[in-house]
């Protein structure tokens, strides 16, 4: 599929693909004949049929698992947002290709394909505060980079991204879509100090009040407001639907790639879960505004697909009871009384 326009995006997430509700039945029924009381294995089971439901099958598989880790360069890098220079983003994207990264590690732990995605690292985004960072050819060039990263034979995918400045970007969509400005949304990111943060909010204020004429439209915002490496998630997250495969989001950056589209359909999210909730000061309220309930909440704050990551492990747990587990008839166990 080829996004030529905006308008073809937009007539994409009106008609959404769905998952298989029959599918989710079975396996929903099959969870009440396993040897545990009914509900007792909590959001595992609940875990379980959702990936049922979308990969319309009622004994899910995860054969084929790809972490995707988009990175992208921000031209508002520029204005001090940073506690680290923009030429981090091309160092961090070779110690993912060395092996040395965290993500490297848990994506072995998880027995997931990992795969680095770098948009146009010698080319950053425009600074939004005074120019918009992308048109959109731009924006729908790394959505298309996005689309086609994901195989349709993926059985779960995890999106992350690596980009200097990018939480001050993410907090930009953030404010410039949900309301509440700078002060609600911008964090400390990587670690900047209290004149870091001044700098950071004071640029969100300044382009919000650049770009107001495009603030009622998500996919102009997405382009003048946002950047490559977001809009390559919300590529891979079209993708994911279009192919019904389930989806694990990463920290605050990761779902604030996804506000553009939530707001043309909310339903956008439904085959997405939240792999964790992060430490990034705005990401709590963003799962929030979503109607996202994290899997985890481990501190972290690293981004590259990180807490995802992690999050896999969890599906694999609530999969290998779901399959693995023998009914009460199979066992020779006694079932609850009626």
């Amino acid at each position: 599929m080829q996004f030529d326009s905006l308008d073809d995006i937009r007539a994409f997430c009106r008609d959404l693909p769905g998952g298989d509700a029959r599918a989710a039945e079975a396996a929903a029924q099959r969870q009440q004949i396993l040897t545990k009381p009914p509900g007792s294995l909590g959001r595992l089971e609940d875990l379980a049929i959702w990936l049922a439901h979308w990969q319309r099958r009622e004994i899910p598989r995860l054969d084929h698992v790809m972490i995707a880790v988009f990175a992208g360069n921000h031209g508002v890098a520029e204005r001090g947002v940073s506690a680290y220079p923009q030429a981090v983003t091309l160092q961090m994207v070779a110690n993912f290709a060395g092996g040395g990264a965290a993500i490297n590690q848990i994506a072995r732990q998880a027995g997931a394909d990992l795969r680095v995605v770098p948009i146009e690292l010698d080319r950053p985004t425009r600074d939004f505060t005074v120019a918009a960072a992308m048109d959109d050819d731009e924006l729908l060039n790394a959505i298309e980079i996005g689309y086609r990263t994901v195989p349709p034979d993926c059985d779960l995918l995890a999106v992350g991204e690596m980009g200097i400045a990018n939480t001050t970007t993410a907090a930009m969509l953030c404010a410039a879509l949900l309301g509440g400005g700078a002060a609600r949304w911008a964090g400390r990111g990587t670690g900047v100090d209290d004149a870091g943060l001044a700098r950071k909010r004071t640029a969100i204020e300044a382009a919000l009040e650049h770009h107001r004429a495009i603030l009622g439209d998500p996919l102009k915002v997405a382009a003048a407001l946002g950047g490559r490496e977001l809009a390559g998630i919300a590529g891979a997250i079209l993708a994911a639907r279009r192919h019904r495969i389930p989806v694990l989001l990463d920290g605050f950056v990761a779902t604030a790639a996804i506000v553009p589209l939530a707001q043309l359909d909310a339903g956008i999210l439904k085959h997405c879960r939240a792999g964790h909730v992060s430490a990034e000061s705005g990401h709590r309220a963003l799962l929030g505004e979503l109607g996202l309930e994290p899997l985890l909440d481990l501190r972290m704050r690293l981004g590259e697909a990180s807490g995802a990551g992690v999050a896999i492990l969890l599906l694999r747990a609530a999969l290998a009871c779901h399959a693995g587990m023998a009914s009460f008839t199979e066992a020779g166990v006694s079932g609850a009384e009626k």
